[in-house]
């Protein structure tokens, strides 16, 4: 009878591990993630949800899933039946973009792509370049990073605005002048608490907005990473600007 040596065992187990790690690495790597949801079939298909490569979606008129795959996203419209994996491909502009939403310590010297001079090409619906900034106009939970760097955020840079802060029944205005896009939280007056509501209001706003802390430690440096603990911890604002950056680099 013939009895292997123990060199062939090992090279026969490394063998053998070799193709197990292949096989759950591209398990992992066919999931799908649902990174935004719209339509009719929103509540089967919700945000966060998991999809194995062999499942399918079937939509209706009226529906916009976007699906998640290897950081890179996947836009579905309704009506129609589609698999959960798919080819994707991103242009090439995604990954700066997606890497400058997702870097740590955005400066005060930052104008989010913006320069001064060009008061008249800097859109209103412009998007805040980095997650930990807090636009001021987006109410919900929003994930912070750092409470002692959290700065806020507005689109444009033309004339001095004031934004008044509220929160149980203490006040701060926050001057942000002609030429900036940034102001840093008044963390002095109005410390940053998780779970408490802050009342944001003026600063050109058309109505008050609503903002509530919570504690993101240790960011994830992966997209895969930072849209799990959005969608965990509920931070649909900075979740959206997140999917909006990736959506828009989907190639066409």
């Amino acid at each position: 009878m013939f009895f292997p040596d123990v060199r062939t065992r090992r090279h026969g187990l490394a063998a053998t591990a070799a193709v197990i790690a292949l096989t759950v690495a591209g398990t992992a790597a066919a999931q799908s993630m649902v990174v935004r949801s719209t339509g009719p079939s929103a509540t089967k298909y919700p945000t966060g949800a998991k999809l194995k490569a062999a499942d399918k979606l079937t939509l209706v008129a009226g529906d916009k899933v976007v699906l998640m795959q290897a950081g890179k996203t996947r836009t579905l419209s309704g009506p129609g039946t589609f698999g959960a994996s798919g080819t994707v491909q991103a242009s090439q502009s995604m990954s700066g973009t997606v890497t400058r939403m997702l870097a740590k310590g955005p400066t005060m010297r930052s104008r989010g792509g913006f320069s001064r001079g060009e008061p008249n090409t800097i859109p209103v619906d412009a998007r805040a370049p980095n997650l930990w900034l807090l636009d001021y106009r987006e109410g919900g939970t929003f994930c912070v990073a750092d409470p002692a760097t959290l700065l806020l955020w507005r689109p444009n840079m033309e004339g001095d605005t004031a934004l008044e802060i509220e929160n149980a029944g203490k006040k701060a205005t926050v001057a942000i002048v002609d030429g900036a896009n940034f102001r840093k939280w008044p963390t002095d007056q109005l410390p940053v608490q998780y779970g408490v509501d802050y009342r944001l209001s003026g600063a050109g706003l058309a109505r008050p907005v609503t903002v509530r802390f919570t504690s993101m430690d240790n960011p994830p440096d992966t997209i895969e990473g930072s849209i799990d603990m959005l969608v965990a911890k509920g931070c649909s604002p900075q979740l959206d600007r997140l999917v909006d950056a990736m959506s828009e680099g989907e190639a066409r």
